[in-house]
């Protein structure tokens, strides 16, 4: 990926540290929003989109964890890098618990939070507790799947198949990636994924106009509106 490519939103209280990390950030290339605060940070996540978050743990109005919880909820898959002072064990897994990726410990080089958010800019994050493409929704804590307002049934593996092109979505997966994936080192007979993509294509598609799920031919599956 390259760097000119990379937007990031910083959201950090501490203005010189932020004008600091922007300033780096132009430096390398890389495109850098400010929020000086949780609840200014949330509206810029819900109007933007963003490689990846750099977040730190102590903000005002709405503090680091909340800010994560709530973007996840609302299925945001944009990697966090979550900023703090706080190195015990037990932050760290607060912070993984409400959906961060990733952590660094202040006080930090600038030179490693440039390739750590070079890295995690390479994928999106999995820890989003809810999936939205156009008006399907999958609701991963629960294993519900929506399109509009309509609940669909869906086999666990089924599920799991959905959840992963969902996430990969609007790119392409191909067959050997999306094995792998969802049967690791037990892959099914030849037809077991056509016929699990049927089935998926059948409930999510059926009566529905703009259809979502596609078969590229030569190159795997996708989850996305045509024309995008």
């Amino acid at each position: 990926m390259n760097n000119t490519q990379l937007s990031v939103l910083l959201v950090e209280d501490d203005r010189d540290l932020g004008a600091a990390i922007v300033d780096y950030f132009a430096l390398e290339q890389l495109y850098c929003d400010h929020a000086s605060d949780g609840a200014l940070a949330i509206n810029l996540i819900e109007r933007h989109h963003y490689d990846v978050i750099i977040l730190d743990l102590n903000l005002p109005r709405v503090n680091g964890l909340a800010v994560c919880e709530q973007i996840r909820h609302k299925g945001v898959d944009t990697p966090v890098l979550m900023l703090t002072a706080r190195d015990t064990l037990e932050d760290k897994l607060a912070g993984f618990e409400k959906g961060a990726d990733d952590y660094l410990i202040k006080p930090f080089a600038m030179a490693e939070l440039v390739v750590r958010t070079q890295v995690l800019a390479k994928r999106k994050s999995g820890q989003a507790k809810r999936l939205t493409v156009e008006d399907l929704h999958l609701d991963v804590k629960c294993q519900e799947v929506h399109r509009g307002d309509e609940l669909l049934s869906l086999s666990p593996i089924a599920t799991k198949i959905l959840e992963f092109l969902m996430r990969e979505s609007p790119n392409v997966v191909s067959r050997r990636r999306l094995i792998e994936a969802i049967w690791a080192d037990d892959p099914p007979d030849s037809n077991s994924l056509k016929v699990h993509m049927f089935y998926i294509r059948k409930q999510v598609d059926a009566n529905h106009k703009v259809k979502l799920v596609h078969t590229v031919g030569g190159k795997g599956f996708a989850i996305k509106k045509m024309g995008v």
